[in-house]
């Protein structure tokens, strides 16, 4: 995977519920390279709806070595890294990715535009299905627009 054509503005397609994004709707994330090396993560979700209140978290990541990056420990609470962050499928031009880690609690379908079209949406389901997730789980993210 070439990290720095995965850096930039994802915006959630659907996901697993978490509690960390419980009633999250227009959640956005970015993924900037730092001065210090790490990998700068700052999520946006809009509370209740897509144009509820903005509540942010800003992180930092680190490429798990010989990932080809494409597996990332990321931290938003102090110095240790403790969430995985695999990007276990993605569009050649980066349009879009499927993430996840390995307990499979946890899954996200990410695009680069807020509201995707449904055929893009049916293919990116039926990939998660090959993975071996469960799509009847998945949540779907209302996104402005």
């Amino acid at each position: 995977m070439e990290l720095d054509q995965y850096l930039g503005r994802w915006y959630e397609l659907a996901r697993y519920d978490n509690r960390f994004e419980r009633g999250c709707e227009g959640v956005t994330a970015e993924y900037s390279r730092r001065d210090d090396g790490y990998i700068g993560v700052k999520n946006t979700c809009r509370v209740g709806s897509p144009d509820g209140a903005a509540r942010e978290s800003l992180g930092r990541a680190k490429v798990v070595p010989d990932s080809g990056g494409a597996k990332l420990k990321v931290s938003f609470w102090g110095p240790f890294f403790v969430g995985d962050y695999w990007v276990l499928d993605h569009a050649d031009d980066y349009s879009w990715s499927i993430v996840g880690e390995p307990s499979g609690r946890f899954l996200w379908i990410l695009t680069r535009v807020a509201r995707p079209s449904d055929s893009l949406t049916e293919t990116l389901y039926k990939r998660v299905a090959a993975l071996g997730y469960d799509t009847s789980l998945l949540r779907r993210t209302a996104q402005p627009g």
